[in-house]
């Protein structure tokens, strides 16, 4: 959390009341006794606030989560406990949409892996003269909230095409002329895009979405971008999917779980960029994600 709004906490509740340590989450039976009287806990996404550690906050009457997704939180259990959850919705969508944005260039380009046998004397200018531009190609999102059409925004300005797939979001939403993007079904999205996106939670209808079998019908060379949740895409299937050249490339963010143990899955997989759940994490969006819960902890308990 950042330190100005921890330092905004402190101001408010009392230097004593507030008991800020980063690394608790690596000392489960501190961290249970830390939240024994505590009127407010404050999470990341590897915290679990679900079980015995939910049940050891016999206090707590906010839940502040310094991010958007809840699937580490058992919300409906904390709502029956009168708990109130609170994300920081938004706080960190431009983050992410610069990754998606950044990553795809990257791997469509495919030019930026030459470093060392350029300093070693190489001239590999042939084999990387392939890359493909950004313009042009049409990016296809898998959920179209607030980041996947922050994601869209930004596309649409390097001269991307938007198509998207969203079944919560109606044909009469805004969103879909305000950002111009063309609303397809599923199928279709997977036909077309050079770039699919994916921004949707982690439920029983979205685990293992991208199978083999749906990997195969992508678009010959397309790029997947997983910035949502592990769990979502087959990495077996992706890999697969990237050696056989099926796939031009992929950027995994999140994982089943997390911190990723040493696997032999991905181990020699080309034009593939694993990220340690970092899409999101930037300082100006941990400054605003900081804020914003702070903000919201200090009015509920006003």
């Amino acid at each position: 959390m950042d330190e100005v709004a921890v330092d905004r906490l402190r101001a408010t509740f009392g230097t004593d009341a507030v008991l800020y340590d980063a690394k608790l989450v690596d000392r489960p039976d501190d961290m249970a006794a830390a939240v024994a009287d505590c009127e407010v806990f404050i999470v990341r996404n590897r915290t679990q606030v679900r079980g015995a550690l939910l049940d050891a906050c016999k206090s707590a009457k906010v839940i502040g989560r310094l991010g958007v997704g809840l699937d580490n939180i058992d919300v409906p259990a904390c709502e029956a406990r009168g708990m109130k959850v609170i994300p920081a919705t938004g706080a960190n969508a431009l983050a992410v949409a610069e990754y998606v944005i950044g990553t795809a260039m990257l791997l469509r380009r495919a030019s930026y892996q030459s470093t060392f046998d350029v300093a070693a004397g190489k001239w590999p200018r042939n084999q990387l003269s392939s890359g493909r531009e950004t313009a042009g190609a049409t990016l296809g999102l898998v959920g179209f909230g607030s980041i996947g059409q922050l994601t869209a925004q930004l596309a649409r300005g390097v001269g991307m095409n938007i198509i998207a797939y969203d079944p919560a979001l109606p044909d009469t939403h805004a969103a879909w002329k305000e950002v111009g993007a063309t609303r397809v079904n599923f199928d279709e999205l997977l036909a077309q895009a050079d770039v699919v996106s994916l921004h949707v939670p982690l439920l029983d209808s979205t685990k293992n979405l991208f199978n083999a079998e749906r990997i195969a019908t992508m678009k010959p060379g397309g790029v997947l971008i997983n910035t949502s949740r592990g769990g979502i895409v087959d990495d077996a299937a992706l890999v697969a999917a990237l050696k056989s050249g099926a796939l031009g490339g992929a950027a995994i963010d999140v994982f089943t779980q997390e911190p990723l143990p040493a696997s032999a899955v991905f181990s020699g997989c080309p034009n593939l960029i694993l990220t340690p759940h970092i899409a999101g994490v930037t300082f100006e969006a941990n400054v605003r994600v900081s804020s914003m819960i702070a903000d919201a902890v200090i009015k509920a308990l006003s």
